[in-house]
């Protein structure tokens, strides 16, 4: 279902599909666009039939970037990127498991999406892009520093001083993406792999996330050990009863 201008919605078996839906721009997201996304996925951390995210895009490009004609609507702080890092910043914080599926243009702010979901699952015709270079923009530090983490400081280097699309095979050998599949099999392994997660413990799902990410100290690693206690005994008694597990922490 449509919930904003730009993005549709749908949950099914745990599972939500995220995708950006304004295909006569390449699903370029416009500024009300970046601005909404915040919005949108605090209820769906907060969901409890929500278990696995999947971004997508709609007609089989996942995104084109920041619209360029209101790239000035994004201006915080005179820099131009202050509504795209602030969505970046709800993706990454988002304290479920979210998976990038990538089809076709991945591009700019495309890419900046991308790189804030946990797991980036791309067609094999693909096309990856950083683009700041052709506008005079200074990509966002945050996105910067996450770039790096993912693909090192030279292929980073690489991508934002030529600014040049680089194919689906490439993005994996440099770690820009962790999967790259044939078009026809790309929806199948996403929702397969979100299908299994969303039957994992989410409790040991989150705190994996929070432990990852480097947002739990010892304190917090100490107060998930507790909180497991539950889930592991039925993990184990699962195990020896050679039966599915039932776990039922939520959050």
């Amino acid at each position: 279902m449509q919930i904003s201008d730009g993005f549709a919605l749908s949950i099914d078996d745990h599972v939500a599909t995220l995708r950006i839906d304004r295909q006569e721009k390449r699903n370029a997201m416009s500024a009300g666009m970046w601005r909404a996304l915040p919005g949108i996925l605090a209820p769906l951390a907060q969901d409890p039939a929500v278990r696995v995210l999947v971004l997508a895009g709609a007609g089989g490009t996942f995104c084109a970037g920041a619209d360029i004609s209101e790239i000035a609507g994004l201006a915080e702080n005179g820099d131009g990127t202050g509504a795209t890092v602030t969505a970046e910043r709800a993706l990454t914080e988002f304290p479920k498991p979210v998976i990038a599926m990538i089809e076709g243009f991945c591009v700019g702010g495309g890419c900046q999406l991308a790189l804030a979901c946990d797991l980036r699952i791309a067609a094999q015709d693909a096309r990856f892009a950083i683009t700041p270079a052709k506008l005079g923009i200074v990509y966002p530090l945050s996105s910067t520093r996450r770039l790096v983490e993912h693909v090192g400081p030279s292929a980073a280097k690489l991508l934002l001083y030529s600014a040049d699309q680089i194919d689906a095979g490439h993005a994996l050998r440099i770690g820009l993406v962790d999967e790259v599949l044939p078009p026809e099999a790309l929806a199948e392994r996403v929702y397969g792999l979100a299908r299994t997660m969303a039957s994992r413990s989410q409790l040991t799902l989150a705190a994996s996330k929070e432990v990852v990410d480097g947002r739990a100290d010892e304190a917090r690693f100490r107060e998930w050990q507790k909180e497991s206690a539950t889930e592991l005994a039925e993990g184990v008694a699962a195990f020896l009863e050679r039966r599915p597990p039932h776990f039922r922490w939520t959050r």
